[in-house]
Order: structure tokens, then C-alpha cells, then sequence
């Protein structure tokens, strides 16, 4: 493991998901490997990287989790975006965008999950 890589990753996985989202799902013995894997590898050498801003990454990820049928993930992701400073109304363009390269189904299910996530921030605060 690259050390700077994964603290990169680390503080950038906090930075987008939130610091109490990445201690909740800090790894046991049995997922430490896979937290570590995506830590360095998906946060520090992708997104670490500065060939994109964080926004259009966002966005990009929120596409490709719909497309890829992944709710949980997209849940997830959708928050981060928000913390990326990608508008709801960007978030609504970019499942627009999957309805029609990936199929309505993906479409209106992230449409479902975005609106929960929204409602979900819009109660707590």
C-alpha cells in the first residue's frame, strides 16, 4: 500500500462522504482489506487525480451507479455529490441523461433514491 496514496484517498472519501459516514463503515477484520482497496485505489488514485473537478466526478459516478443498478451506492454517492457542490437540479440533469442512454428503469430509480436522499437532508435540517 502507497501510504500518501491512501491518505489522499482517506481524507478525500471524508471530504465527500462525510467524516461519520467513513468511521461507520470503517472495516472489521474481515472488510479492513476492501475499505483499504477502495480508499487508496477509488479516492486517492481517481479521485485524487486532477484531470476533473470533484463535481464532474460526482456527476459522472452518480451516471454510471444507475446505470449500473447499484441503490446503495447511489444513495450514498448522491449525498457526496451534494457535498460536491452539484446542484439538485444537476443531479436531476445527469438521471435525465440515464433514462435515455441507459433505460427509463434506471432513470426513474435513481429519480426515486435522489428524491429520498433529498428528503432525508431537507428533514434533518
Amino acid at each position: 500500500m502507497n501510504e500518501d496514496t491512501y491518505d489522499k484517498g482517506r481524507r478525500i472519501r471524508a471530504r465527500v462522504l462525510g467524516a461519520d459516514y467513513v468511521r461507520k463503515n470503517a472495516g472489521d477484520d474481515f472488510a479492513q482489506p476492501m475499505q483499504d482497496l477502495v480508499t487508496e485505489y477509488c479516492w486517492g488514485t481517481v479521485w485524487g487525480r486532477d484531470g476533473l473537478p470533484p463535481q464532474i466526478r460526482s456527476m459522472l459516478t452518480l451516471a454510471m451507479l444507475s446505470v449500473l443498478n447499484r441503490p446503495h451506492e447511489l444513495r450514498t454517492h448522491v449525498k457526496g455529490a451534494l457535498n460536491n457542490g452539484v446542484t439538485r437540479d444537476e443531479i436531476r440533469e445527469v438521471l435525465l441523461q440515464v433514462a435515455v442512454y441507459a433505460g427509463v428503469p434506471a432513470g426513474v430509480d435513481g429519480f426515486r433514491i435522489a428524491r429520498e436522499v433529498f428528503a432525508e437532508l431537507d428533514s434533518d435540517g
